[in-house]
Formats: C-alpha cells, structure tokens, sequence
C-alpha cells in the first residue's frame, strides 16, 4: 500500500493498513504545514498511537500537558487519552504515526478529506464520521 491523502494543510502518506496488515497496525507518514488546521481534541478507545518525529517540529497536547516532539523524537497516546497537535514552526513537520491494533484504516482520512474538500463542510457530518469510525471528539470547554 502507498497513497497520499490530503486534507487541507495535512499529508498522510499510508505505508500499511488494517487491510494489508489483518488488523495488526495502521503506519502513515503524516507532513503538516505550518500553522495548518488540524483535527479537534479527540481520543480513541480501540488503539493506541505511537509518534516517530522525522522533520521539524510538532506540539501535541496529551491530557493535561503540552509536549514538544523533534526530530527523533518519540511519543505514546495510549488509547482513552484526549489528544491533538499542531505546527507552530516556520517549516513543515514531519512524523511517523503508527496505531496498534489497525483498526481505524484509510477509509477514515478519505471520508474527511472528502467532506473537507466542499465549500461548505458539515461540521455535525464531521463529528459523525469520526464517531463511526471510533474516534471521540472531547468536549469543547
């Protein structure tokens, strides 16, 4: 498998999917421009999310706390764990994700980017697709 999605300021590059993998792992290279629009806060209950930093730099807010990641960098979202991320830099950033077990598959990032690609996106369409698809967007405060 090799096939670049793109939604807005986001490229994910999928290497392997729950469908080539029987379910085992899901591992796309994910390029995020600077100061691009990026998912709301969400969790997953069916997998966890390891991050590999390649280029740049990203922030991503797990739980409670902010945390940088750089290149070589690596961090861990267990499943259950509010999350999200954003580029803040000059530059792209680059990162390896890889979920265990893959059960979220590309068909998720292909929805989105569908939806995301009208001129007038439904944001309840969003919230629904996320839902079917197992990810929980948090609570806005």
């Amino acid at each position: 498998m090799d096939e670049t999605i793109r939604i807005g300021g986001l490229f994910l590059e999928f290497l392997h999917d729950r469908d080539d993998t029987e379910g085992s792992v899901d591992v796309f290279r994910m390029s995020v421009l600077p100061k691009a629009k990026v998912p709301v806060p969400h969790h997953h209950e069916s997998w966890d999310e390891t991050v590999y930093g390649f280029d740049g730099e990203m922030t991503f807010r797990i739980g409670d706390r902010e945390v940088g990641l750089t290149v070589g960098e690596t961090l861990f979202i267990p499943r259950g764990t509010v999350h999200a991320f954003r580029n803040d830099g000059p530059v792209p950033a680059t990162c390896l994700v890889v979920l265990t077990p893959g059960v979220l598959g590309i068909d998720y990032f292909r929805e989105v980017a569908a939806l995301l690609a009208s001129d007038t996106p439904d944001l309840a369409q969003m919230g629904a697709i996320m839902r079917r698809y197992g990810l929980i967007p948090a609570p806005l405060n």
